[in-house]
């Protein structure tokens, strides 16, 4: 919400500009939900904790987010729609897991949240679509893979935002063993992704799970009590949802007879948090030297280059039923309302 407001002021359709408008609402109303739990069930603590929720800023050197991810800079449209595919995707488990609270108000909140953040990945996951579809299509019109000069967001930069959207988003999910995670499921104020579909006996107290570790300095795998390993479980659960994503992202360039693929990068690239936070890996999966990592990492990385080109494409278009040049529009609109609707007065 807080850095939304040049989104605003740079859409590229007025259905866009709708869709950002609800997730602005809905992404309140969030906040809002938070705040009153806090002041209703757990008195002076609370609405301590909550005036200090309120008082953080995205991206404040005195006051930022606590989850890093949340105070990265969301400038251009590209970085809005990677942002509600990726990280509001970890949203949608983390509050599946707290779903399953025996904390009834917390349980009951989180419902409804959950169909909002339905919504916002929707807007993420349809945005990224657009911009894949308009891609290939300058791409087969022209016979090039140079499509920058066309006005539209070359594959290479789409893959740079993927990779650095979906590495910080893996970093919400917190280290791979946690004891505090544990002891909230065990004292039932969480549970995990669809708990109800699990086939254990819900207690985990003789189960154990891999988990991802440097073994020996290299990128490996360690086996842990699985208690201790359910933030691994929850983040696993979200790689299988994103690689759906991707999947459909690539039967477009499949459809246009395009032979170039996007791809998650592996687990252990540009982490900050967990077991690889202390190493440099490649997309692939390599563990790089540091010096090597700072050489190459404009490869995988959107490069100040990079983000200056696709701000530049960042022109607003208001009037109904036209659309910005670097994405195609969407197939369906809003409602059953057509795309040329006027989803928004202006005045």
């Amino acid at each position: 919400m807080e850095q939304q407001r040049n989104l605003g002021a740079t859409a590229p359709s007025l259905y866009d500009l709708r869709n950002l408008f609800q997730v602005n609402v809905e992404e309140g109303r969030h906040l809002w939900a938070m705040v009153y739990l806090l002041h209703a069930y757990f008195g002076r603590e609370g609405r301590e904790e909550a005036a200090e929720l309120l008082h953080r800023n995205s991206g404040s050197t005195d006051a930022p987010r606590i989850l890093g991810a949340f105070n990265e800079e969301t400038p251009d449209w590209l970085s809005f729609f990677m942002f509600t595919y990726f990280t509001d995707r970890d949203g949608k488990y983390q509050l599946g897991t707290l779903k399953e609270s025996a904390f009834d108000p917390l349980s009951r909140t989180c419902e409804f949240m959950l169909k909002e953040e339905a919504h916002h990945m929707f807007v993420g996951t349809t945005g990224v679509d657009r911009v894949v579809e308009r891609t290939a299509q300058v791409m087969v019109e022209n016979d090039t893979d140079d499509v920058a000069g066309y006005g539209v967001i070359p594959l290479p930069i789409i893959q740079k935002y993927l990779n650095f959207h979906y590495s910080v988003s893996l970093d919400l999910f917190g280290g791979e063993t946690s004891t505090n995670v544990a002891n909230y499921y065990t004292a039932g104020l969480k549970g995990r992704w669809m708990e109800e579909r699990r086939k254990d006996d819900h207690v985990l107290a003789d189960d154990s799970i891999m988990v991802d570790a440097l073994v020996d300095g290299q990128i490996g795998q360690t086996e842990v009590p699985a208690l201790t390993g359910l933030n691994t479980d929850l983040r696993r659960q979200y790689i299988a949802d994103c690689e759906g994503g991707v999947k459909r992202w690539n039967r477009i360039l499949a459809d246009a007879g395009l032979p170039q693929r996007l791809t998650l990068p592996h687990v252990a690239f540009n982490r900050k948090v967990g077991a690889f936070a202390g190493i440099e890996a490649s997309p692939a999966g390599e563990k790089l030297p540091a010096q090597e990592w700072e050489a190459r990492k404009g490869q995988w990385l959107p490069t100040e280059v990079d983000k200056t080109f696709v701000r530049s494409l960042m022109q607003p278009v208001y009037e109904r039923g036209k659309i910005a040049a670097w994405l195609a529009p969407p197939r369906n609109g809003i409602n059953g309302k057509p795309f040329d609707y006027e989803y928004v007065h202006l005045s």
